[in-house]
Parts: C-alpha cells; structure tokens; sequence
C-alpha cells in the first residue's frame, strides 16, 4: 500500500535474503527509497537504512554499527563538504530512538567490510537505534551518528553457513563467521552507591519516586558507554536521574555547564542547578563530553 510505513520485519523476507538491486528492494518493501539511505519521516521515524560505503565516518561492528546520518557528503569522493542537520531522514532516526522503533538493516555490496554481499544487498535484520549524537568528523564538518544494535531473534547471516544464489527471502552465499560484537558490563555496584549518596533522588527534577517496592532511580552514564564513546562505569562519569530526566538527558533535552547549571536545549535558557551531595564528584571532562553531543543543537 503506497504510503503505507512498516517498522519491524516484512513478510516473506527472512535475514540473509539477497536482493539484485535497490529497485528489487523497493519493490520488496525492505527498503523503498532507491537512493536514499535512509527511509522514514520526521513525523513517524525510519523503518530502514542501507549501509553501502557512502560516508566516511559510518563503523560497521556486525551486531553494532555507528552509522551517520545524511547531507552534506559529495558522492564521488564519499568526503563530507558541508555541516549536516537533524532534519528529514536524521530527524527520522532520532524519532525511532526516541520511540524504540526497530529499524531493518540492509547491506550492500560496495560496503568496505568483511560483512559485505559480494553482490547485491543483504538484509541483516531488525537494529534499534540506542543513541544519537552529533560530533566533528574526519573532514571537519558537523555530523550525526546514531548507535545501532542488532535485536533480531533471527541469527546474524555472518553466524550460520548459507548455500545457494537465492531470491528474496531465501538464503544466499557462505559468509565467514566473526566474532564482532563486544558486550560491555556495566557495574552495578557503581549505579547503586550513587543512587544511595542521592537516595534515590533526581539530580535534575528533585523527584524521589516510592513504589511499593521501595525508591527507584535511575543511573544515567553521562558519558556513554559503547561503541563510539567508551565512556567509563565510574562514579564521576554517573547521574542519579528519574526515568524521565534519564531519557530527557541521554537524548539532549538537558545539558550540565561546569558550574552545574542545567541548560535546556529546547526552551534555549537555563533551567537551574543540577543536585548535588559532597561525597559524589561528578567529572567535568565528561559533562563536557556530554554537551559536545548535542553542541550542534545549541548553536
């Protein structure tokens, strides 16, 4: 149905199906756009992206990819010329972040990695987007990078042994197996005793929220861990934050200055200080980490 949006998996088409082109694609409803590598709208989010080699910046881990957004790249040197916007198909995949959307994920053969088609495009199955952030790139223009993770319950087509040339939905050819994604264990010893130093208190809002199974707060790595990132599990790289301020703050609703004052990015003025106890040292090298995410928005 034209125009009609589908997040999540199509019918018929399994992981590891093998498309000749991006028409064939289209036409299969994994990815509609024949150009564009991403597909969605700022008012519903994105449903698809293609990874095909096109920008500079973009990390492909397999089960985790750091992908950047669209604009401002020239085609033939794949070199970013210009800032990028959280706008049209960038601003789609912050809605599917926001939102939890599960975007499907197609490779292509001119990808520059291991987990390439050697013709064609893949489908690789369902990612979330995680996080986003804009930063400098290698050619020294503004980008946004989005933080993807695989949550297929399908296997990864890189994992199991393919046979055949195959039609959509079908599987296709042998790919060698790797070991890619490196799961990161957060210490929740470190989220606990700042939680008891706040006592389960919001370092934002001030709300202690009580339910019947006692307080509950949430620990909110300023710094992010993962891919991209690597920001430490320490106590001077953690907040104290309700569920709503955790959300709020990840997705750069609030940013923290060095004197602690809260700044929030939407209204454009500050919005008090953030909360503080002695016995917890929040790091400045991380809150200014954290403001460089979203830099691009205040400026």
């Amino acid at each position: 149905m034209v125009g009609f949006r589908v997040f999540g998996e199509i019918e018929g088409v399994g992981v590891g199906a093998l498309f000749v082109n991006r028409k064939a694609l289209s036409i299969a409803g994994v990815h509609r756009p024949t150009i564009a590598g991403i597909s969605g709208s700022e008012a519903e989010g994105a449903d698809s992206i293609v990874l095909s080699g096109g920008y500079e910046d973009d990390v492909d881990l397999g089960d985790t990819i750091v992908y950047t957004g669209h604009g401002g790249n020239d085609p033939a040197s794949k070199k970013q010329v210009a800032d990028q916007a959280l706008a049209q198909g960038n601003r789609a995949l912050a809605v599917s972040c926001a939102q939890g959307l599960p975007v499907r994920v197609v490779r292509g053969y001119r990808l520059d990695s291991d987990l390439a088609p050697k013709s064609g495009y893949r489908y690789d199955g369902l990612y979330r987007v995680e996080r986003f952030w804009s930063e400098t790139g290698r050619s020294s223009y503004k980008i946004w990078r989005f933080l993807l993770a695989r949550c297929d319950i399908a296997p990864s087509p890189w994992y199991r042994s393919e046979a055949g040339t195959g039609a959509a939905g079908e599987p296709s050819e042998p790919l060698r197996r790797v070991g890619l994604t490196q799961r990161i264990v957060r210490n929740t010893a470190v989220v606990q005793r700042v939680k008891h130093l706040h006592n389960c208190t919001c370092q934002i809002c001030s709300l202690r929220l009580l339910t019947m199974a006692g307080p509950y707060a949430e620990g909110a790595h300023i710094r992010p861990l993962g891919a991209g990132h690597n920001g430490p599990d320490s106590e001077d790289n953690v907040l104290c934050l309700c569920a709503n301020c955790h959300v709020l703050f990840d997705f750069g609703r609030f940013t923290v200055s060095d004197d602690l004052t809260l700044f929030d990015l939407l209204d454009g003025e500050s919005s008090g200080q953030l909360r503080t106890v002695p016995a917890h040292r929040i790091s400045l090298v991380h809150l200014a980490y954290h403001r460089s995410l979203f830099s691009a928005l205040s400026s």
